[in-house]
């Protein structure tokens, strides 16, 4: 978390969180929901409007993060906003490695990096859930291979470098893997 999120936490603690006006979709992309879009429909089936701003991304991609529950927020100086997720809480880009190249969170040839750039360390699990979608359980937490890089992950789960993939339902993963996907206040 940047240092100057810390210091507006510290100097104003009893700001109010926010719910519904930030989503990721399952590309990795962020979207802004404002009242409107919200009444009009809702995520994904509503996206909103596409963050496009490299150094407004990069500032949410520093201070991202899960509270106790599983809900990802991004703390927005005092304010924390709560994110609505498409499928999961990361969005994983795989790819293959050339020969005699080496990279963060390396395994048999490919390299596994979050939406954030982040380095999600070793996988640990593979999964499938019934539209065919691959999920990887990560050090960093679980996170859905995005559409663009499935040629690579395939090619990664034929090798058998993160194991056979496990089938499981899309409705059964927040429970499992410990993520909310449609935070509300604790009084609602």
């Amino acid at each position: 978390m940047d240092d100057i999120v810390k210091a507006a936490i510290k100097k104003w603690p009893n700001v109010p969180y926010c719910y519904g006006w930030l989503a990721l979709d399952a590309r990795g992309d962020w979207y802004l929901r404002d009242e409107p879009t919200q009444a009009a429909g809702p995520f994904p089936q509503l996206k909103g409007s596409l963050i496009q701003h490299d150094k407004l991304k990069a500032f949410i991609h520093r201070n991202f993060a899960a509270d106790e529950r599983g809900a990802w927020y991004f703390q927005n100086g005092p304010q924390r906003v709560y994110l609505q997720l498409e499928l999961a809480p990361l969005v994983l880009g795989v790819r293959r490695l050339n020969l005699g190249e080496t990279g963060a969170g390396a395994a048999a040839g490919f390299e596994v990096q979050a939406h954030t750039g982040q380095d999600v360390g070793a996988v640990q699990s593979c999964w499938l859930d019934e539209m065919g979608r691959l999920y990887l359980l990560t050090e960093a937490g679980l996170g859905v291979v995005r559409s663009m890089d499935m040629d690579a992950a395939a090619d990664a789960v034929a090798s058998g470098v993160w194991g056979e993939p496990q089938e499981v339902a899309f409705a059964d993963m927040p429970a499992r893997f410990g993520f909310v996907r449609e935070p509300v206040p604790a009084s609602v």
